[in-house]
């Protein structure tokens, strides 16, 4: 904070967008275009190990093994985001606790379930009530992201499936017809190969999961849309060093301008993967690859 912005009501003009932009909110405004950012940091590979773990559950050849990679995948996929969201969050913080309750509360004898309430002794409540607020911040932002992990592995999951289907049958045939055996057959041809044909889909997920954080602020979670909801609002006199009004146009207009910029980073990456991956590959790419260098 600037040291002349003790008396915003003096301030005019650029000295008073100035010690405006400086506020104690605006910093944490600020912050929460990092907390999307580790989101996405974070998210992605835990979420495309959900998807590898469901696709090599689903062609598994042990029936239950199948099942339930199959039934992952169409249970998240057939169920709104939003809904997902807002019942798998209270559903984890409710499990942990139950496990909780039950490991470090032997001695409690009422019941749980009380009505539409879930009762757990205060040893087992998570964060503890005595916890910094940190912790309870980080806590919910954990489960954010298990969240968002588990929904997007179940499309990673369907999109490594299709995947793993396309790599041509002839090469695995072939690599057993040296010897491999299947675990080196998955591992050595069909999981290096199968890349290429995933790509487009995942940058799809990607691009889906981009548009998604904002369902962080429908967690409780501090982020980007709330803030600029928070600062956007008329802001009177009486209420605040700096009045203003209804400014969501120029809040909300910097988070498109933020997340096309996001987007079209997204998009270069895409395309240097594509022709990474595409390189020697028997594909349509590989081969417009071979014909140029030729």
């Amino acid at each position: 904070m600037f040291s002349y912005c003790t008396d915003p009501s003096t301030l005019q003009g650029f000295s008073w967008l100035s010690c405006y932009l400086t506020t104690g909110k605006h910093m944490a405004f600020y912050q929460s275009f990092g907390i999307v950012l580790v989101l996405l940091a974070i998210t992605a590979p835990v979420a495309l190990m959900f998807g590898f773990a469901g696709a090599t559950a689903a062609r598994s050849r042990i029936w239950p093994i199948s099942m339930l990679g199959k039934t992952y995948t169409a249970i998240v996929r057939g169920v709104p985001d939003i809904a997902f969201f807002m019942f798998f969050v209270i559903a984890l913080d409710q499990g942990f606790e139950y496990l909780r309750h039950k490991a470090k509360c032997t001695d409690w004898s009422e019941p749980i379930r009380q009505g539409n309430d879930f009762v757990v002794c205060a040893q087992a409540k998570l964060p503890l009530s005595t916890s910094p607020q940190w912790i309870h911040e980080v806590y919910g932002f954990s489960l954010a992201i298990l969240t968002f992990a588990i929904v997007f592995g179940a499309f990673a999951a369907n999109v490594l499936f299709g995947a793993m289907k396309a790599v041509p049958r002839a090469q695995l045939e072939t690599a057993e017809s040296y010897g491999m055996s299947t675990r080196q057959t998955f591992w050595r041809i069909m999981v290096p190969q199968m890349w290429v044909y995933a790509l487009p889909g995942l940058s799809n997920l990607w691009m889906i999961l981009i548009k998604a954080t904002p369902l962080l602020f429908l967690l409780g979670v501090e982020d980007i849309v709330y803030w600029a909801r928070e600062l956007g609002a008329t802001k009177s006199a009486k209420f605040t060093d700096y009045p203003h009004g209804n400014w969501n146009a120029y809040y909300f207009g910097g988070l498109l301008v933020f997340y096309l910029l996001l987007t079209s980073i997204s998009e270069r990456v895409y395309k240097r993967l594509s022709l990474r991956l595409s390189h020697g590959q028997a594909t349509a790419a590989g081969e417009a690859q071979r014909k140029a260098a030729t």
